[in-house]
C-alpha cells in the first residue's frame, strides 16, 4: 500500500435501502475488490456498531408487537413487526431513539476516522431510520433535516433503489405494501440527503457503477492501489466481475436484525 494513504482522512460509503435491496450483496462485493487492490476497508454496520437501546427495541419487536425473530430468507419466509408498524405513538418513540442514534453516529464515525482505513463502508446509515418517517408533515420533515445536519453526510452515500416485488421475494420480512410505501419514502428522503440513487438493475451492473464511482473518488483524493503503485497518476483499476455466490446473495451480515 502507498504510504501516502495514511495521512489523508478515510472516505466514507453508506448504502442504504429498502430490505431486499441487495445491500449485502454490493457491500461484499465493493470491499473484496478494494481489498484485492490493496485499499484499507473498514466496515461498520449500523445496527451493531451505532444504534443505542438495541435489546430494548428487538424486545419491543418481539413482544408488544408479535413480531416473528430472524431474517427472512425465500426459503424461510418471517413476520416482522417493527420498523413496519405505523401506530402515532411510534412517532415521538422514533424521534427519541432516531435522535441519540444520530449522535452515536457522529462518534462512532469521528472515532472509525482515526482507525487508519481508507475507506469506510456502512451497512445502513442514519436514512435507514428517517425513511420509517414521512417527511410530507412540516414537524417531521424539519425534524429529518435537523438529523441530516447532526449526522456526518458521507463522501458518498448509495441507495439502492429496487422493486418492491422482486426485493421481497429475496428477502420476505415486510408486507408487499409497507415496502412499496417504504421505497417511497427512501426515494423522497433522497431528494433531501443528496443520495446518489442506483436503479434496479443486474447485480452486476449495480457493482460496476457502484466501483466505478468510488475508485473515482479515491483516484480525485490520491489515493491509488497496488495495480496503480508502478504508474503514478493512473486511477485505481480493479475488476468488477461478481463471483455466482457473492451476486446471488441475500443474507444480512447483521447478527440482529435492524428494527423500528
Amino acid at each position: 500500500m502507498n504510504q501516502k494513504t495514511t495521512a489523508r482522512a478515510p472516505t466514507l460509503v453508506s448504502f442504504s435501502g429498502i430490505d431486499g435491496a441487495g445491500k449485502s450483496t454490493q457491500i461484499e462485493a465493493l470491499q473484496a475488490r478494494l481489498n484485492e487492490a490493496g485499499v484499507r476497508v473498514l466496515l461498520v454496520t449500523f445496527w451493531n456498531d451505532v444504534a443505542r437501546l438495541t435489546r430494548i427495541r428487538e424486545l419491543s419487536g418481539h413482544t408488544l408487537f408479535q413480531g416473528d425473530k430472524g431474517v427472512g430468507t425465500p426459503d424461510r419466509p418471517v413476520n416482522r413487526q417493527d420498523k413496519n408498524v405505523q401506530s402515532w405513538y411510534m412517532t415521538p418513540v422514533r424521534f427519541c431513539l432516531y435522535f441519540v442514534d444520530a449522535v452515536s453516529l457522529r462518534r462512532v464515525v469521528a472515532k472509525t476516522r482515526k482507525a487508519g482505513a481508507d475507506v469506510i463502508i456502512f451497512d445502513r446509515y442514519v436514512y435507514d431510520e428517517l425513511a420509517n418517517l414521512s417527511v410530507r408533515n412540516p414537524i417531521t420533515r424539519a425534524y429529518v433535516r435537523l438529523l441530516l445536519r447532526l449526522a456526518l453526510k458521507p463522501d458518498i452515500s448509495y441507495l439502492l433503489d429496487a422493486d418492491p416485488v422482486q426485493a421481497r421475494a429475496r428477502k420476505p420480512e415486510y408486507p408487499l405494501d409497507f415496502l412499496r410505501t417504504s421505497r417511497a419514502s427512501y426515494l423522497a428522503l433522497s431528494k433531501l440527503a443528496g443520495m446518489t440513487i442506483i436503479a434496479p438493475q443486474p447485480a452486476q451492473e449495480v457493482a460496476k457503477q457502484i466501483l466505478q464511482q468510488v475508485t473515482k473518488k479515491l483516484s480525485a483524493e490520491g489515493l491509488q492501489g497496488k495495480e496503480a503503485e508502478d504508474s503514478a497518476g493512473e486511477e485505481l483499476r480493479v475488476s468488477v466481475e461478481l463471483d455466482s455466490s457473492i451476486a446471488h446473495g441475500t443474507g444480512s451480515r447483521d447478527a440482529r436484525p435492524f428494527t423500528l
